[in-house]
């Protein structure tokens, strides 16, 4: 495939994007689907209160605790490849999903579909920024992180149209004919890239210890949910998961192919995104989970209501995505992402300051629907892009893994607080749940506007000697 020429995309690059973004879709769409499948699981498979959760955690375990290893994998052994192996393993698992007779193989497949996802998602991003110049970067990321937002937006309401018209299998089994039409698509489309500098095999003892260690934290903050945060189990899984971190940063240190690549941290613009990013991500899905159950469990809404009724936020969020990313790539991410998560904020503000145990949708929700969906246009592929912006093309799937890993363990402990804030989930647990939501996403705002570097990434580039 010809290059792109400087500052001009072809046709090729943006047919490429689309198929790779549907690939992010599908994978981001199955996991919004699954909240909303729960009962119906728990009724088909006579799954109990204890094994349930695992549809969910097993899947979030395995997802973080592979992320570091995929985004390696695909700069070293080819995007393309490494995009092509997770995808056929994500429909796998989709398939023994979707044919599942108990709950312990339901659980069993999730994690082969979170295995397959885990490297999908780095490389499927990589594999296609190296046709964009840096001035439009954002603009592909933006395109990207839309997926995310559209499978956030649909997924509830997708999965209770299935879930009424077939069966919770359908979430899954529709993947496997929509996955297929993707692989081909990509295989014709998306030319193979990798690092070229790249010898040897992958660390051989660093490796499978970061993996474990991030596979124990979030273990920990998964069982903290029903254990709490003083449970010892709780604390002896994080600490075990804590403690191997600085023997993995002293082995990538050392070694010439470690699982974390520490130079991305040494460019000021991948650190300090990394930074406000998972602040970021302890509010973002803590946030629509509470709205979930202010929905149900305090205004009494069906699922099916709830499902429709949580879309306009994300469906803003994913139309103004694209267009946000290329105001950052022309004017730089620094205000565009701080305001974003103040802006977002406001929208959870607005719920603090309107909301009771009475339904009021359109009055509560709406406006704060507005202002999140605008906010999170703004910041989800925003942060991404700004965290991308100077890195270099050796590693995009290694850079994208690493941000997606602090991104996955700041989702999982939001919604542990946020579990343990609202306990019982009445209008005083809810409240608090807000207020810790709210907070976050000041917080990750004010990390972003002090320590990120102004102007655009082209500038920046351009002004160096």
């Amino acid at each position: 495939m010809p290059a792109a020429a400087p500052e001009e995309i072809n046709r090729e690059s943006w047919l490429a994007l689309i198929v790779v973004t549907a690939a992010a879709f599908l994978v981001v769409l199955d996991v919004s689907v699954v909240n909303v499948a729960l009962p119906s699981i728990a009724r088909d498979l006579k799954a109990t209160s204890a094994q349930l959760p695992w549809v969910i955690s097993g899947y979030n375990i395995a997802l973080a605790s592979l992320l570091l290893l995929a985004g390696r994998t695909a700069d070293r052994r080819g995007r393309r490849a490494t995009f092509t192996v997770g995808l056929y393993l994500f429909l796998l698992g989709s398939l023994l999903c979707g044919i599942a007779n108990s709950p312990v193989t339901l659980i069993v497949a999730r994690v082969v579909q979170a295995t397959g996802g885990a490297f999908l998602m780095p490389a499927s991003l990589a594999m296609v920024l190296p046709q964009f110049p840096l001035s439009r970067r954002g603009v592909a990321i933006g395109i990207w992180g839309a997926a995310g937002a559209l499978g956030a937006a649909f997924g509830p309401s997708v999965g209770a149209v299935l879930i009424s018209v077939w069966s919770w299998r359908g979430i899954f089994l529709v993947n496997v004919p929509l996955g297929l039409i993707v692989a081909v698509l990509a295989r014709h489309l998306v030319a193979e890239t990798r690092d070229q500098s790249a010898e040897g095999p992958l660390d051989l003892i660093g490796v499978p210890v970061g993996v474990a260690g991030v596979a124990l934290v979030m273990y920990g903050i998964v069982r903290s949910e029903q254990h709490g945060w003083t449970d010892q189990s709780v604390l002896g899984l994080i600490l075990a998961g804590i403690a191997v971190v600085p023997f993995v940063v002293w082995r990538s240190a050392r070694h010439p192919a470690p699982l974390l690549d520490l130079s991305l941290f040494e460019g000021r613009p991948y650190s300090v995104s990394t930074a406000a990013f998972w602040a970021y991500s302890l509010a973002f899905t803590a946030g629509f989970f509470l709205n979930s159950f202010m929905f149900q469990e305090l205004w009494g809404m069906s699922v099916l209501k709830t499902g429709f009724g949580l879309t306009p936020g994300p469906l803003i969020a994913a139309v103004t995505s694209a267009r946000l990313g290329g105001m950052a790539d022309r004017m730089g991410h620094r205000w565009i992402v701080s305001v974003g998560c103040w802006v977002t904020a406001a929208g959870y503000l607005w719920i603090l300051l309107t909301f009771t145990s009475e339904q009021d949708y359109v009055f509560v929700y709406l406006p704060s629907a507005v202002l999140i969906g605008l906010g999170v246009g703004a910041t989800i592929a925003g942060y991404q892009s700004a965290a991308m912006a100077e890195v270099g093309v050796d590693q995009f799937a290694s850079a994208n893994a690493t941000l997606r890993t602090f991104q996955q363990v700041g989702y999982a402990i939001g919604i542990s607080v946020v579990s343990t804030l609202a306990a019982g989930f009445s209008y005083d647990g809810i409240y608090r749940g807000f207020v810790w939501v709210m907070a976050c996403f000041v917080v990750s705002g004010v990390v972003m506007l002090i320590g990120y570097p102004s102007g655009s990434a082209a500038a920046r580039q351009a002004s160096r000697p």
